[in-house]
């Protein structure tokens, strides 16, 4: 577990996947799970004991359509929304909140009926000491976009003649 002060979080924010080349997805903090899960078009298990996953789906904006292999996964059994239990793959990715890189452990699930591709848990939430303010929306990826642009719009001396 996590020390020191919490980190804030809202209840949906915005989140870069960097091992799977995913940008600002949009994410739903949902303290009613205990797992966290990302929405997946297709996954299947190779002959090679390899999971082939492609994320989101081309209905979504973000949709790449490639096709990610991970070599170390689990299965678990899950229980859902609709409270009833299904059996789901579970990997281990990294996840980008502001300038933060944390490890985090996903469900693949098919979620395209669902306004959020990803739902971020307890469970990461514990780990990684965050805190849910239910008022704030986007809070650390508008973190993010006003310290980039306090940068830019920093006034810089011009030598003088």
């Amino acid at each position: 577990m996590a020390k020191g002060s919490p980190n804030i979080i809202g209840r949906i924010d915005k989140a870069d996947f960097p091992k799977i080349n995913l940008k600002r997805i949009k994410v739903k903090i949902d303290t009613g799970a205990y797992t966290s899960s990302f929405h997946c078009c297709r996954i299947e298990e190779t002959k090679e004991r390899k999971l082939r996953v492609v994320f989101l789906d081309p209905d979504d904006p973000k949709y790449t359509g490639k096709a990610y292999l991970f070599k170390r996964y689990s299965k678990k059994s899950v229980k859902s929304s609709n409270g009833e239990s299904e059996e789901r793959f579970i990997i281990s990715t990294k996840i980008r909140f502001h300038r933060r890189i944390y490890r985090a452990e996903f469900s693949l699930t098919y979620r395209r009926e669902m306004r959020y591709p990803v739902l971020i848990g307890r469970k990461f939430l514990a780990e990684h000491n965050f805190v849910v303010n239910p008022r704030l929306r986007n809070y650390l990826h508008q973190k993010r976009k006003t310290k980039k642009l306090s940068a830019e719009n920093e006034i810089k001396p011009t030598p003088s003649d």
